[in-house]
């Protein structure tokens, strides 16, 4: 066995039995989340979207829901920031909105060290370098996110994703996952709506591309 894929089936390894370890100790925590959600107003406890994972394949993302379905008079959501609940904000600046996808790490659809699994609809936006993202599974925290997460350029935060792939190891996921709880705990990088102070993606590489 060649010494990446040992890695990779370690990783693996690591994935189910510290992923089932934090679902059991944070257990708890969930029944409070779960039990305020449903306390703060209509709408299901948790957001499901799909979102590309190992090669490019869908799956279903889990996430405690943070916003309302609020729409306007014709019918259309109203923007994020308009729909963030008082307990969402509360949820997504501590990232405990982010829990639920240890769910996904045991049943194999994430890792809990990758790159940020983004929006379908971007998949046509990454360039060729920029596709090496999907060698890998998408996880809960990763190289990018410890160092900005959505305070970073676009361009800025995939070329992390790259490097993290092109260097992984097991040291490296046990360095992200070490500093991830001390960037939480501070709060760093993290933007409660960031399509508010930022273009999406596709977005800004159609105005690149016109």
């Amino acid at each position: 066995m060649k010494g990446k894929e040992l890695q990779l089936k370690l990783k693996r390894f690591l994935d189910i039995s510290i992923g089932a370890a934090l679902l059991a100790l944070f257990m708890p925590l969930f029944l409070i989340v779960a039990v305020a959600i449903k306390l703060s107003g209509p709408g299901p406890i948790f957001f499901r979207q799909q979102r590309p994972g190992l090669h490019g394949k869908p799956f279903t993302l889990i996430k405690f829901r943070t916003m309302t379905e609020a729409r306007d008079a014709e019918g259309k959501l109203l923007p994020d920031e308009q729909r963030l609940t008082r307990l969402g904000a509360f949820l997504r600046s501590t990232s405990l909105d982010e829990l639920p996808q240890l769910w996904n790490v045991l049943k194999g659809e994430m890792s809990l060290v990758g790159p940020r699994p983004l929006l379908l609809r971007y998949l046509s936006y990454f360039s060729q370098q920029e596709r090496k993202r999907f060698d890998v599974r998408p996880g809960i925290t990763g190289w990018a996110q410890i160092h900005g997460r959505n305070n970073l350029p676009w361009d800025e935060r995939l070329a992390l994703d790259v490097w993290y792939v092109d260097h992984y190891s097991l040291l490296l996921d046990l360095k992200i996952l070490l500093l991830t709880p001390l960037k939480a705990l501070r709060r760093e990088g993290v933007q409660i709506v960031p399509s508010a102070i930022a273009q999406s993606l596709d977005e800004e590489r159609q105005q690149i591309e016109s």
